[in-house]
């Protein structure tokens, strides 16, 4: 295991490590957006999917149609930011049967591994023959609330670990010190409140806003803690909508990615205390209402 500055970093050590310039890098979109400039950094040609938008998730047929020879990662996040979509343990299944028979390497990167409101998480790292063929990314900046400190970490075979220690330690040096040694008791009990969480059912974890079963499906789609809900009936722009919320109802939202925006997406993020998070959505029903958007 290798302790980095947050995931971005283990996600860099990781890229660099693995890529020469003209191999292929396989992720799907909408995707965090880091993904495309760090693969374009490496001289990587980048291969992305678009996911369906009814839950945005990687499907095997579209991921055997974009692997060439060149092919070699293929990047995961799920649950997905922005979009809060995931992989079932059968899901992950296919996509891992089509790792192996491509010798792809994967790179998961499962920060928001415990922020799910209904559906168990699997790590496609636990399945069959793919420990081995996996570079797994994980941190305590998200479930944790502990951004700020800056702690992430990677775990892969020690041949591919060794390969990133040796760009981090030249160029990064360590976390930092503080976050380490000052904080090393609250990275231990986050850990241990993760161990507890699984076995608890997930929907108990996370407090879950009442949603209107029969409101505008922008709210409907509002499943997990990252959402990206389809604008595209408000006939408003992802920059309009997102600031005519925050000035009528003083909601504050995130205008979609630019591929998200040119399908007419916007991510919502669901993480609050439960009462301001009600609140959030009483009131974003209520802009959607007033201004009779279609469906």
């Amino acid at each position: 295991m290798l302790v980095t500055v947050g995931v971005s970093e283990a996600l860099d050590l990781a890229l660099r490590a693995v890529l020469n310039p003209g191999d292929e890098v396989l992720y799907h979109e909408p995707c965090y957006v880091s993904y495309s400039r760090a693969s374009r950094s490496r001289m990587a040609r980048r291969c992305r999917r678009h996911a369906r938008e009814d839950e945005f998730k990687l499907r095997p047929a579209a991921l055997k149609a974009a692997i060439t020879p060149r092919s070699k990662v293929l990047l995961l996040n799920f649950p997905t930011n922005p979009t809060g979509a995931v992989l079932t343990a059968a899901e992950l299944e296919e996509i891992a049967a089509i790792c192996r028979e491509h010798n792809l390497l994967v790179i998961t990167d499962e920060i928001y591994s415990e922020l799910s409101y209904a559906e168990a998480h699997t790590s496609i790292a636990s399945l069959p023959e793919m420990r081995e063929r996996t570079i797994f990314l994980h941190g305590f900046s998200k479930a944790f609330a502990m951004t700020g400190f800056r702690i992430g970490y990677a775990c892969a075979p020690a041949p591919l670990i060794d390969a990133m220690m040796r760009i981090h330690q030249y160029g990064i040096l360590c976390a930092p010190i503080v976050s380490r040694r000052r904080r090393s008791k609250r990275c231990a009990t986050a850990r241990r409140h993760a161990r507890h969480a699984r076995a608890v059912p997930p929907a108990t974890q996370f407090p879950r806003p009442r949603l209107p079963q029969n409101g505008p499906a922008l709210l409907r789609a509002a499943r997990r803690v990252l959402s990206l809900p389809s604008i595209k009936t408000t006939g408003k722009s992802s920059h309009d909508f997102a600031f005519g919320l925050l000035k009528a109802q003083q909601v504050a939202v995130v205008p979609g990615t630019r591929s998200a925006q040119r399908r007419g997406l916007r991510p919502m993020q669901l993480r609050h205390r439960h009462g301001q998070l009600q609140i959030a959505v009483e009131r974003i029903a209520e802009f959607v209402g007033r201004n009779k958007f279609s469906e």
